[in-house]
């Protein structure tokens, strides 16, 4: 026990360093790997009604997403969060899988819950605000393994219909 008491220290200390260089070496690899030069586009394609819980509503979102770049993306996981308006309005997760070819496009379906207290947010931001347009923004990634992520971020607006004026009918 008390026979090379010295060499156990280096030898944990080598332990440690092969440690550290293997898991960032697996990091690197692992961001490398997806080789992205440009984010991912996403764009809404469709939208259903889910049964919901609660206080709560649920889409089912169909997402286009395009891939711009000449490598193919596997991806086994989708998660995106929805702002509307400059606040958070609804969120989901998929254990969707498959691949996007190089220069290719998918749509992926997510489920959505928007909680009661996003849509109480937004109404009351309706009436306080301005009611022609609304802001978007759509961000979230694709899981590409263990330690990868394609990450995607779209802002747009949309012109709300105004209102009809009241008929001054008998």
């Amino acid at each position: 026990m008390n026979g090379s008491p010295g060499l156990v220290p280096p030898l944990l200390r080598m332990i440690r360093c092969v440690a550290l260089v293997a898991c960032v070496g697996a990091v690197v690899a692992a961001c490398a790997g997806i080789g992205l030069r440009e984010p991912l586009r996403v764009s809404l394609a469709g939208l259903d009604s889910l049964p919901g819980e609660g206080m709560e509503v649920r889409f089912l979102a169909r997402i286009r997403v395009q891939n711009p770049n000449d490598v193919s993306i596997a991806y086994n996981g989708l998660s995106a969060q929805l702002d509307l308006n400059g606040r958070s309005f609804a969120s989901g997760v998929s254990p969707a899988s498959g691949e996007i070819s190089p220069f290719g496009e998918s749509v992926l379906e997510l489920p959505l819950t928007v909680p009661a207290t996003a849509i109480v947010r937004q109404v009351l931001g309706f009436i306080t605000g301005d009611r022609s347009k609304a802001t978007y923004r759509v961000r979230g990634f694709l899981s590409t393994g263990t330690f990868g992520r394609a990450p995607f971020d779209s802002t747009g607006e949309i012109e709300l219909p105004k209102p009809a004026p009241p008929s001054n009918q008998p």
